[in-house]
């Protein structure tokens, strides 16, 4: 069981979210509907709360603590990419944080903007909307395109659909022993696929 209370404040997961079973969350830790937690992420709100609004994202691996008093938000459609650490800070609306970026205590990641895999955004440190932020420590490199924050749309509306995929047909099975002859693949919407940018 991933859920845990603390100090008498019971994980809220609202009908709708999807959460792994192999996923944590302790204490002040709100999953709004829509949302999908991956396997192995632990949201620990032990120290402040942790809000991850409606069609948000938090991936594999994921760590998001909050510093005392101050709350993490993931706002709706954030989406937080594998291994990504958020500890204090604020992800606002549509926002991408790349593969195992660190997102230190009251920092801001302004709506649509992308922060690249491997980066540092400092404590206090404010991304503004729609940019392309990245490095160690993140510096704002460019404003992105309307067709950059459609692609990155595209792959959040995979992660709505994924979690909805998730609380339809996820079960623990054991495995097969062998191929079955023409075995299936996974068959994903093609107007939710992800195109890479040009």
């Amino acid at each position: 069981m991933p859920y845990y209370a603390l100090d008498g404040i019971s994980p809220v997961v609202e009908e709708g979210a999807y959460v792994h079973p192999e996923a944590v969350l302790i204490g002040d830790v709100i999953v709004e509907q829509g949302s999908y937690i991956a396997p192995f992420a632990s949201l620990r709100g032990d120290f402040g709360r942790i809000h991850i609004k409606a069609n948000a994202n938090v991936q594999d691996n994921c760590v998001i603590h909050a510093f005392p008093g101050i709350d993490v938000v993931v706002h709706e459609r954030g989406h937080i990419g594998h291994s990504a650490i958020l500890h204090g800070c604020i992800i606002e609306e549509g926002a991408l944080i790349g593969m195992n970026t660190v997102v230190m205590d009251g920092a801001v990641v302004g709506a649509h903007s992308i922060v690249a895999a491997h980066s540092l955004v400092a404590s206090q440190q404010h991304i503004p909307s729609k940019m392309l932020a990245l490095g160690s420590p993140a510096k704002v490199i460019r404003e992105l395109s309307e067709k950059e924050v459609a692609w990155k749309s595209l792959g959040t509306d995979g992660y709505i659909e994924l979690t909805e995929r998730c609380l339809a047909t996820m079960k623990q099975v054991e495995p097969l022993k062998t191929i079955e002859v023409d075995r299936k693949r996974m068959v994903i919407d093609e107007s939710i696929k992800p195109k890479f940018a040009d």
